[in-house]
């Protein structure tokens, strides 16, 4: 009888097979860090975040939509004659805003109400002229004489009406962990640019509280964060041991900065005079509290609070120079979205290494 040849079956020891799966994972991880980080990368280009402004426009001219040739800003004649008031949408203690409307596009109109602030107006006027770039609200025209300025319409509105926005039916899918820590870095950049601004290290002095801070802030139709009021943003200049106080009222609550309270107790009455400046580290201070209303209560908003934990408590150090600029904390925030975003890709990778 012929004997039916035996079928040698091959097998890989375990060991090879473990080491070829492990390192097919390792390529696989690293394959993945470098999508996300040219992802980010290009995110932070595409997204109106980048650090550089591509195609900027020459001082005093603005471009605005699809036109991409850039225009001067309105002159007093220009705004008289093509600028039509719609309704009064806000009032303030120093100007009006009126939705208004220029050659078939929404734009705002911000007119003086008070002529004994006529020195804050004009110094936001000044601010808004020099401070133009992407964390600013697009400046139109504007007319000193009559105390007048011109700028972008956000249909938004401000971004104290961020959690109302988010909950409409037609945002649900933008509320999310991950937009809202890409608005929370927003936020903190334009803290930076203010800190290192063309002219010097600026202070958001209008932030008393929250509600006060949130209404300087608008929020755009594409989700991102500008500066919108700069009518109060004193200049800090050690090198001239310059320092600045916001106001010259007696600040009080646990929203503004230690340093920004009467330091002498209840027993000595409060006097301008007497109250020690400060420096722009009191916006350091009142970052965490911004940055927790953004983050709002979300599906991962905990995990990303979580992650913010050690360097928002740097942020509340009482001594002013031992919490960290706002460049350190742009840098932590950014770091965090990117681990979180690579936790999310490939959840697990960490327990599977």
């Amino acid at each position: 009888m012929e004997k039916k040849p035996h079928l040698v079956r091959r097998e890989f020891p375990p060991r090879e097979v473990s080491s070829l799966s492990l390192a097919l994972l390792l390529v696989a991880v690293l394959l993945l860090n470098a999508l996300l980080y040219l992802y980010l990368n290009k995110f932070y280009i595409s997204s109106g975040r980048a650090e550089t402004d591509p195609g900027p426009c020459p001082f005093g001219h603005f471009k605005w939509g699809a036109v991409k040739n850039c225009s001067p800003w309105l002159s007093c004649e220009a705004i008289n004659r093509e600028v039509r008031k719609l309704k009064c949408v806000g009032e303030g203690a120093v100007k009006k805003v009126f939705l208004s409307e220029w050659k078939e596009n929404k734009v705002v109109l911000s007119q003086l109400t008070n002529t004994e602030l006529k020195e804050d107006f004009l110094h936001g006027l000044k601010m808004l002229k020099a401070l133009q770039s992407k964390y600013v609200v697009r400046l139109l025209g504007y007319c000193e004489q009559q105390f007048t300025i011109l700028t972008e319409y956000h249909p938004l509105g401000s971004l104290r009406g961020l959690n109302e926005t988010l909950h409409m039916p037609k945002y649900k899918s933008t509320n999310t962990w991950h937009r809202r820590l890409m608005l929370a870095i927003d936020y903190v950049s334009i803290i930076r640019y203010l800190h290192s601004s063309p002219l010097g290290t600026l202070v958001m002095c209008d932030s008393n509280d929250l509600d006060k801070v949130l209404s300087q802030y608008l929020l755009t139709s594409d989700f991102h964060i500008l500066v919108n009021d700069l009518d109060a943003l004193p200049l800090v200049n050690r090198s001239a041991g310059r320092l600045v106080k916001c106001g010259h009222r007696e600040l009080q609550g646990e929203f503004v900065a230690p340093e920004q309270r009467w330091p002498y107790g209840e027993e000595v009455p409060f006097e301008d005079d007497l109250m020690p400046p400060y420096d722009e580290k009191t916006d350091i201070w009142k970052i965490p509290d911004v940055s927790n209303f953004i983050l709002g209560h979300v599906e991962g908003s905990d995990i990303v609070r979580l992650h913010l934990f050690d360097i928002h408590a740097a942020c509340k150090k009482k001594d002013p120079a031992e919490r960290p600029s706002a460049q350190e904390v742009l840098d932590i925030y950014r770091k965090v979205l990117t681990l979180l975003i690579r936790e999310a890709a490939v959840p697990g990778t960490r327990e599977m290494l």
